[in-house]
């Protein structure tokens, strides 16, 4: 009994100080803190990211990555989260999900390969100027190289003249979404050590800027200019005349050089944005009304050029003052879907609509259009849309659907008939930027209603035209002609003077006056016949003459 009476006992004892003992632990952590050098305490603060982490954020991706996304992966505690994150980020940008490789991460870091081994000047390339376009844009569709500097004839649109210039760089991109079409980058060498950087100015080149008359430009030469006013608004108020251009002046150089220095958009919010809402039916309390045209243009054999061409009315757009210009601006995004829900293409685009003050209510009777061209493969298919407003929020979101045609190249075949709003050659200009087909700069009128008095200007495509073995061309006649209730009120035959644009492709593009028409509804058909073949076609448009009042 004693021996049992003793271990209780001492079960006891072991479950009292069992008991106590974080109690005293603590006490006594508490005491050793309390007598412990403030300055000598262990500080709770945050670990610095790994090394292979800092440099992904600061070196791999630092073009690309928005603010947003920046900010998100400073937030992450693990590296289990961060190597979650980064394969979450590029997969928001393969373009292709359903192949293993991913096409954007391996072009970026060729990118950064190549800046590295090209523009490197006693920093690394990927921190010029030059590698930072290079890897965030790709390379340029054109460039024009001034690697000696020396003398210079300048351009007429920067005021003629000959000058000597520092080396040099002009980088054209056609188009850069976020950016705008026709963009030409400009990068100068002032020191001769190599290192480019991008320019803010057209005479930012130019070696004799601040010497007294030297590299004068034409007026100057002829009186008609002072050097000493263009050196006072040297990286301010650009050229001036009526050879200039908009893309020089210093407000377009300041927003292009603020454009260029975001990171490339990412389509998924927007993506989502459409998702969300149209697979909800939600009806848009104010839209933003806007009207889709889309026409087709043979390429080659298995693609077809495809033109989405946006048009809204000025009067439904917000115009804001910015810098004493009346400027209004669109977020346009496009997203085209196989019939089995696959992803084939997106984008996202900036417009922007300007007027001056005095030019605002002429301005807003007008409309905004906006082009985007896809090379597609024949078949059927979707393109979600959504056009948003800036200023004001709103939006709209459509769908439509449409079917890209096969062209066989044994069959005589056409282009969609485009009834333009602006049709004019270019003269000589390189076949760039926005609505430019061919040879041409073709604006669609969207709604397909033009004003009595207002030329409607006819573009179409003939392709697979018979080849006559005599004079080894397209031997084809063409007959348009205007027709209202049935009956023909204008025919005109064209006259090919047997030549062809390319191959066996002929081009149409006339304006027809409308002066003389009565307003109401009519068409333009076109008559074809194939000479060496004998087929014959007549595809048909439909527009509408209004009352100009």
């Amino acid at each position: 009994m004693a021996r049992h009476r003793w271990m209780r006992s001492l079960a006891l004892a072991f479950s009292l100080a069992a008991s106590m003992q974080p109690t005293a632990l603590a006490q006594q952590k508490d005491k050793r803190a309390a007598d412990q050098d403030p300055l000598e305490r262990e500080r709770n603060v945050k670990k610095e990211l790994r090394e292979v982490y800092k440099k992904w954020l600061e070196q791999d991706v630092t073009y690309i990555i928005s603010d947003e996304e920046k900010r998100a992966f400073k937030k992450l505690a693990t590296d289990e989260e961060r190597e979650q994150f980064i394969e979450i980020f590029w997969r928001r940008r393969d373009p292709d999900p359903d192949t293993d490789e991913n096409e954007y991460r391996e072009e970026h870091y060729e990118r950064i390969a190549y800046a590295n081994q090209h523009f490197a000047s006693g920093i690394p390339g990927w921190k010029t100027d030059r590698g930072r376009i290079y890897i965030t844009f790709g390379p340029p569709h054109s460039k024009e190289s001034h690697p000696m500097g020396g003398s210079y004839d300048r351009p007429v649109h920067h005021g003629g003249g000959s000058t000597s210039v520092y080396p040099f760089e002009t980088w054209f991109y056609r188009h850069l979404p976020g950016v705008g079409s026709g963009i030409e980058i400009e990068f100068v060498d002032p020191t001769g050590t190599g290192e480019y950087r991008i320019a803010r100015s057209p005479d930012e080149k130019d070696a004799m800027l601040h010497i007294p008359g030297a590299g004068l430009t034409l007026a100057e030469q002829l009186g008609l200019g002072n050097k000493s006013d263009r050196v006072a608004r040297y990286g301010s108020f650009g050229y001036t005349g009526p050879w200039a251009r908009v893309q020089d002046s210093p407000f377009e150089y300041l927003e292009r050089i603020s454009q260029l220095s975001k990171a490339p958009s990412v389509n998924s919010q927007l993506e989502k944005s459409l998702l969300a809402e149209s697979s909800t039916g939600a009806v848009e309390d104010d839209p933003l009304r806007f009207d889709l045209r889309i026409d087709f243009f043979k390429q080659d054999e298995g693609r077809v050029v495809t033109a989405f061409t946006v048009q809204t009315e000025n009067r439904e757009l917000s115009f804001k003052d910015v810098g004493g210009i009346q400027t209004a601006r669109l977020n346009i995004f496009g997203r085209v879907m196989s019939v089995a829900g696959r992803k084939v293409a997106s984008f996202e685009d900036p417009v922007t609509t300007v007027a001056t003050v005095e030019d605002l209510e002429a301005k807003r009777d007008q409309k905004s259009a906006y082009q985007r061209l896809l090379a597609l493969t024949p078949g059927t298919y979707k393109i979600d849309m959504i056009v948003r407003d800036v200023a004001s929020g709103k939006q709209h979101i459509a769908s439509y659907g449409f079917t890209v045609p096969k062209y066989d190249a044994k069959l005589l075949a056409t282009s969609t008939i485009v009834l333009a709003a602006r049709l004019h050659g270019l003269e000589g200009q390189p076949p760039v930027g926005m609505f430019t087909i061919g040879n041409y700069k073709v604006i669609p009128n969207v709604s397909g209603t033009f004003k009595r008095g207002q030329e409607v200007g006819i573009y179409a495509q003939i392709y697979n035209a018979g080849i006559d073995q005599t004079t080894l061309r397209p031997s084809v006649d063409v007959e348009y002609a205007l027709v209202k209730d049935g009956k023909d009120v204008f025919r005109q035959t064209e006259d090919w003077q047997g030549l062809s644009d390319a191959g066996q492709r002929l081009t149409l593009a006339r304006l027809l006056p409308t002066d003389q028409l009565t307003p109401g509804n009519y068409e333009i058909a076109i008559r074809i016949r194939d000479r060496v073949s004998g087929q014959t076609l007549t595809p048909v448009s439909k527009f509408t003459v209004a009352d100009n009042k």
